[in-house]
């Protein structure tokens, strides 16, 4: 029997992975079984559980590709580090921007499956930390808020900002006001007809964001 190669293991593993992705598409994660995916790779029961112990594990690496196509860091870096000759209302406006074109671009695929992996962890809390607690990268939200926390106290300092609060407590209103845009397409999107009436409009609503986080921060 020939050798199995590392390459070969690899390539089976992404296209489980792919399919567990497009069965999320078409069903929130909490519902999704090991059968669900059995049935969308077109392996046997005993050709996944070579690659898988148990769905959770391709839900690891299923988080683990998202981060690597839904990837924000280098803008995030080039907006709040790099961008010296920005003011800071330019620089809360080019952030809020990148979060709704991401938004855009993304939202009925790795966004979608980001809101189920947040309703799993309401629901699931054990489950969750079992499926994030191997993984070691940073999540593309917790870039943001460092590099934009490290980017407040920065301007803070320099005069440049003058916040109606402290910055904590300005980031977790960002944070939840981005989880509650996000949140509300999605929904939107998916259950137009629970939802009359309401607005899910990325650009409009980061919009919104950027310029109530530009008077929070006392931006001169």
């Amino acid at each position: 029997m020939p050798k199995v190669t590392q390459e070969y293991i690899d390539n089976k593993k992404r296209s489980i992975v792919e399919a567990a992705m497009r069965v999320c598409k078409r069903k929130p994660v909490e519902m999704i079984t090991m059968t669900d995916v059995i049935e969308e790779t077109g392996l046997s029961q005993g050709g996944i559980y070579r690659f898988y112990k148990d769905l959770d594990e391709i839900l690891r690496d299923m988080i683990l590709e998202m981060r690597i196509r839904y990837n924000i860091m280098d803008d995030t870096d080039r907006i709040l580090k790099y961008s010296t000759d920005l003011s800071p209302a330019e620089v809360i406006r080019q952030m809020c921007d990148m979060l709704a074109s991401a938004l855009e671009e993304h939202l009925m695929d790795l966004q979608k499956l980001n809101f189920d992996l947040t309703v799993l962890a309401i629901n699931e809390p054990e489950r969750i930390e079992k499926i994030l607690g191997t993984i070691t990268t940073e999540s593309n939200m917790s870039h943001l808020m460092n590099a934009t926390r490290e980017g407040f106290i920065r301007a803070q300092k320099e005069g440049k900002i003058h916040p109606v609060t402290d910055i904590d407590s300005i980031l977790n209103f960002m944070s939840a006001s981005s989880n509650g845009i996000l949140f509300n397409c999605i929904i939107c999107s998916c259950y137009p007809q629970g939802m009359p009436g309401i607005k899910s409009d990325p650009k409009e609503l980061y919009g919104t964001l950027a310029e109530a986080m530009i008077r929070l921060l006392g931006v001169n």
